[in-house]
This record gives C-alpha cells, structure tokens and sequence, in this order.
C-alpha cells in the first residue's frame, strides 16, 4: 500500500499522541520482537517504535521492519519511527482520500 503526501501528513499528526508500543534494544530485531511488532500492526495499524541504537543500525531496522511487516513507514525523528499497516478486516484509523 503507497500512501499519499496528504494520507502521510495525517498520520504524522496522529502519532503525536502515541507512546512506543515496541522497544529495540541491544539484541536488535529478534523473532519474539518482530511478533509483537506484527501483533501491534494488526491490533492498532499505527504504530510508534522506539529503536535505541546508532544511525546505520537504526536505518538497516527501520528498512528491515517495514520489508518484512509490509509496513508504510510514516515518519522517523532521531530513535521513534512510525509505521502504517491497513488492518484489512477491522480499520481503525481512518485516512482522507
């Protein structure tokens, strides 16, 4: 799913009021990790990761995450990325057109 300037500016408005749902740490991007962070995509489509680690790592995570959830990454800012899967059976969040 490709997400619009407009759809993406609306996200980016609605992740302020988020906390991290998910937290990476030193042992990286783990199977029981990426569970959770599958399982917070399917139960609220937005979501806030907070990733504690150096730039390039950060980087190869964030690209990592959404490759392997098929995930619209919205917006990073220093170590909270957030990420966008439509929930196709229950929407929670509505987007404009």
């Amino acid at each position: 799913m490709s997400l619009s300037p407009r759809q993406k500016k609306h996200l980016r408005g609605l992740t302020h009021a988020l906390q991290p749902v998910v937290m990476i740490a030193d042992k990286g991007l783990t199977d029981n990790v990426m569970a959770e962070i599958e399982s917070a995509l399917d139960h609220h489509e937005l979501v806030k990761i907070k990733i504690r680690s150096d730039r390039d790592t950060r980087t190869a995570c964030i690209d990592e995450i959404a490759r392997r959830c098929a995930a619209e990454k919205v917006h990073v800012i220093g170590q909270v990325a957030c990420f966008f899967r439509r929930n196709p059976e229950k929407p929670v969040v509505i987007l404009p057109e």
